[in-house]
């Protein structure tokens, strides 16, 4: 039996009362998402602010395809990449978790 808890996580038990949480998909999507813009916007005004220092900005290019340096077209792209980056990690790593997180629970 399983259901949903206060903190939005869900509880499945087992014979045993195993306590086993899953992650929440949309809460770490909104959190990585949320994640990866504040980088790249920091990222962005560290560019700015030292554009000849030690950091190669250049390579977020190798994360976000189409993104060159520096353009509000691209500056705009960069952040919709950023927000797509942690949707696919959320829904990818939390059903992977969630899957082995259960398996686990059951004694697998």
């Amino acid at each position: 039996m399983a259901h949903i808890t206060a903190t939005g996580m869900e509880r499945a038990g087992d014979h045993r009362q195993t306590d086993v949480r899953t992650i929440s998909i949309i809460t770490l999507g909104q959190a990585l998402s949320a994640f990866f813009i504040v980088s790249f916007t920091l990222c962005i005004i560290g560019y700015l602010i030292w554009p000849n220092g030690p950091v190669l900005h250049e390579a977020l290019a190798i994360f976000l395809p189409g993104f060159t340096l520096l353009s509000w077209h691209t500056f705009f792209l960069g952040l919709i990449e950023s927000f797509a980056w942690g949707w696919y990690i959320a829904l990818v790593f939390a059903a992977i978790y969630n899957f082995f997180l259960r398996r686990a629970a059951r004694g697998l």
